[in-house]
């Protein structure tokens, strides 16, 4: 398992352009991907309902954990894909 705090820098947070590229992105890794947010707790990364329904906003920090044969890959590129802004 590995895991790694990100800070979301979208204006408009994890909307749901963002949240289908996020989405998108986590689809392609074999490994659970969740995040963590909040008071403890978590949302799944390959579920847009699930990470719409987390309503992370802009300057809000999230901790993906990884899970799986491909969890540093899955990781590295869950972290630049936010990093880049997501799409936007």
């Amino acid at each position: 398992m590995v895991s790694q705090k990100v800070l979301i820098k979208n204006p408009t947070g994890l909307h749901l352009r963002a949240a289908g590229v996020l989405c998108k992105e986590a689809m392609q890794y074999k490994s659970l991907i969740t995040f963590k947010f909040g008071d403890n707790n978590t949302a799944n990364a390959k579920s847009v309902l699930s990470v719409l329904g987390a309503c992370i906003k802009c300057g809000d920090e999230i901790e993906f954990v990884c899970e799986g044969d491909d969890e540093a890959d899955a990781l590295s590129g869950l972290v630049a894909c936010v990093e880049g802004g997501l799409g936007e």
